[in-house]
């Protein structure tokens, strides 16, 4: 009997940094596939608006760098078969531009964040033999110039991965993607901060770093994450999968 590949009927799936950019866009495509969909991220206007759109969705208002909050909001999970930790910021400079508490706030956010989710969300995923898809970055895998603290917290997501991976691995599944430059509000925000008058130049430099010669869309990253979530990809576990549009390829 054929079947409709990378479904997640039945399931409950959890993205951080659901309201926008790439977890927008696993929020959107896992509630297509059939799952409910618990949008964790600090936009409020967002998240309330977002899950209002989604069948079954449901909105969490939670700083993940806050052990007691994070906490609190799984107290108010009681199924969970898919994390999506995706929630991350980034930061411009070389190693001496950059200050420690800017350091420190990358760190919190992109390292202790994933991390705090995570173990809040094991026993649960535990209990139904779940998956995890960290969202890591071409930066957790070569030197990009200028993102040092940025390149230290995405290896440290590509390490977190794979050791999930020996310590579970018959219990869970757990994977990361890293994606190339990906056309978001992520990237929106960093041309907004960094390059405010020369935006297009930036934006086309940003372009052809790809050798694919264009940004990936947050939608293409989703569906990496769709499949690796899914049943399809059942032999799928501590990978960490580029999808860069040729960047690491060289």
């Amino acid at each position: 009997m054929s079947q409709t590949p990378f479904r997640l009927d039945g399931r409950v799936a959890l993205v951080t940094g659901g309201a926008s950019g790439i977890g927008e866009a696993c929020s959107r495509i896992f509630t297509a596939a059939g799952a409910a969909v618990i949008i964790m991220d600090l936009d409020e206007a967002r998240g309330t608006a977002l899950a209002a759109e989604l069948p079954g969705g449901r909105y969490i208002r939670c700083d993940i760098t806050d052990e007691a909050g994070v906490a609190a909001a799984f107290a108010s999970i009681p199924k969970l078969d898919v994390l999506v930790n995706n929630a991350g910021i980034g930061l411009v400079g070389s190693v001496e531009e950059t200050s420690l508490p800017d350091f420190e706030r990358l760190m919190r956010v992109n390292v202790t964040g994933c991390f705090l989710v995570t173990r809040g969300a094991m026993p649960l995923l535990l209990a139904s033999q779940g998956r995890i898809v960290n969202i890591g970055s071409v930066a957790g895998l070569v030197g990009v110039k200028r993102r040092y603290a940025y390149c230290a917290t995405k290896g440290a997501v590509v390490a977190m991965t794979r050791q999930l991976a020996l310590d579970y691995p018959t219990q869970i599944r757990v994977n990361c993607i890293c994606p190339g430059t990906v056309d978001s509000p992520f990237v929106e925000g960093y041309l907004e901060k960094y390059h405010k008058h020369e935006k297009e130049k930036v934006r086309a430099e940003l372009n052809a770093r790809q050798p694919i010669g264009r940004l990936g869309k947050p939608e293409e990253i989703a569906y990496m994450a769709l499949y690796l979530s899914s049943d399809e990809a059942a032999f799928a576990n501590g990978g960490v999968h580029s999808i860069d549009g040729g960047w690491t390829a060289a």
